[in-house]
């Protein structure tokens, strides 16, 4: 019998049973608590891109006010990711244990801390010791808030809902590129302070994650955070037991530790979350996007309007891939961005090569400008967000702390590993560098072919059971 026929008759395999399709679309409410949860949750993504987005525009004013090298200087900036590394390893226990609005308050706590640090900094010491805090902070939220979105989101919009934690953090970036042109770094550390004032303040209105408080055997206030963010004259009855069933058996598993992980009950989805994380890293952005200004001037573009005009794009694609994944699917757009992501390489690569030997060079800008708009345009599409969506729906309940930080942390370390080596594969060579990303994109398509489901319109629990079975 197929997966699909098991969910539906509703057996039990490896000793947790399968919840029956159900159709919710009926009899619900306004979800205008669910949009409103998510707003304040997405401050954090919001928080996440002010931190990442801090770094370009304010090197030339850091390093004269405080006589910084460039070592020191590049220290700062590098800093950060290590602070999300712990936060990614530690987000997801702590997310278990306090709960997800507990979890983000913890974040904004070690963001309020590190932007005050930094604004007050007066040498380097103290400036990274703020710019670690905030890395906590960031790579916290990174896990907690997508996680927490997809908890609270009906399946109808829960892939719209859960991109909007990419579509803020582009928009964040953004932002802070624009107007740390035009504002001092203390002053812009001090804004970096408003998204998470938002948060926590909207944190004392919004419910808590209904299926963390099943998990926690808090029946009544399960039920009344799904009422409320249902609406109060859904009926939830339906979604309230085959939620509170699903938990019910997971909770009679042992819980997981690390290597049991691995072991063929959760292989699955921890190859499918692991594996997604290993494509949007290792495919190369956060070396393009990190030296994003050397790129264009080595192509001899415009570093600036190259700059402006990638911003812009990233923040329209994004918003475009949100709108459109519970519609086109999760599998279609990582496909279409796969494919769009290996076409920008190419294009890149070919621009460099035609400057290395001297051929067509009038044609370089162009290309080069073409390529990384294509790349841009085609990771904001799907590789983004997506990632991000699935690894929040895949993992069943009990092993989602900890699978979720071991995700989250693979995630970081490409994220670091990719802006390191960037500047010593383009030294060995400028076109063979997007070649080798075009490749590992090339190999990002067959494993989503290959491995990655299609998760839309499953609640959570029918998915898990699927791809757990």
């Amino acid at each position: 019998m197929g997966i699909k026929e098991d969910v539906e008759d509703g057996v039990e395999k490896n000793g947790i049973r399968e919840p029956l399709i159900s159709d919710h679309a009926s009899n619900k409410g306004h979800p205008w608590m669910v949009y409103f949860t998510t707003l304040v949750a997405v401050c954090g993504s919001y928080e996440f891109g002010t931190c990442a987005g801090y770094s370009s525009p304010t090197q030339d004013a850091i390093r004269s006010d405080l006589g910084l090298s460039l070592a020191e200087y590049s220290l700062f900036g590098s800093i950060l990711t290590f602070g999300a590394m712990i936060g990614a390893i530690t987000a997801g226990p702590i997310a278990d244990l306090i709960g997800r609005k507990g979890a983000m308050r913890v974040s904004s706590a070690f963001c309020v801390s590190g932007w005050l640090v930094i604004f007050f900094s007066e040498g380097p010491i103290p400036l990274d010791i703020g710019r670690l805090a905030t890395g906590y902070g960031m790579g916290s939220f990174s896990y907690v808030v997508p996680v927490f979105i997809a908890e609270i989101a009906p399946k109808e919009l829960r892939g719209a809902l859960t991109a909007l934690n990419q579509f803020m953090i582009c928009g964040a970036v953004s932002v802070s590129f624009v107007i740390g042109n035009v504002l001092s770094w203390r002053t812009l550390a001090l804004i970096g302070l408003i998204p998470t004032g938002v948060l926590l303040l909207g944190l004392f209105i919004i419910p808590e994650s209904p299926r963390w408080l099943a998990k926690r055997g808090r029946g009544k206030e399960f039920e009344a955070a799904l009422q409320t963010l249902r609406g109060k004259d859904a009926d939830i009855s339906q979604e309230a037991d085959e939620i509170q069933d699903y938990i019910t058996s997971l909770e009679q598993l042992p819980k997981p530790k690390l290597l049991e992980l691995f072991q063929t009950r959760y292989l699955r989805s921890v190859t499918i979350g692991i594996g997604l994380m290993v494509c949007q890293q290792f495919g190369g952005i956060n070396g393009i996007c990190f030296y994003l200004s050397s790129i264009f001037e080595l192509a001899g573009f415009s570093a600036f309007a190259g700059t402006v005009i990638y911003a812009c794009l990233q923040i329209v694609i994004t918003g475009l891939g949100a709108a459109l994944i519970d519609k086109a699917g999760r599998k279609p757009l990582l496909l279409i961005s796969g494919t769009g992501l290996v076409a920008g390489c190419i294009f890149t690569a070919a621009a460099f090569y035609l400057k290395v030997h001297e051929v067509g060079l009038g044609a370089v800008p162009a290309l080069a400008f073409i390529g990384i708009l294509v790349y841009i345009g085609s990771f904001s599409l799907g590789m983004g967000a997506v990632p991000w969506v699935v690894m929040s729906e895949i993992f069943p309940i009990n092993i989602k702390g900890l699978a979720g930080s071991v995700a989250t942390l693979v995630n970081w370390f490409g994220a670091w590993l990719c802006s390191y080596t960037f500047n010593f594969l383009m030294s060995w060579s400028s076109y063979g560098t997007f070649i080798v990303y075009a490749a590992i994109n090339a190999v990002a398509i067959v494993f989503i072919i290959v491995v990655v489901p299609e998760t839309k319109g499953k609640s959570l629990e029918e998915l898990q059971a699927a791809i757990n079975a």
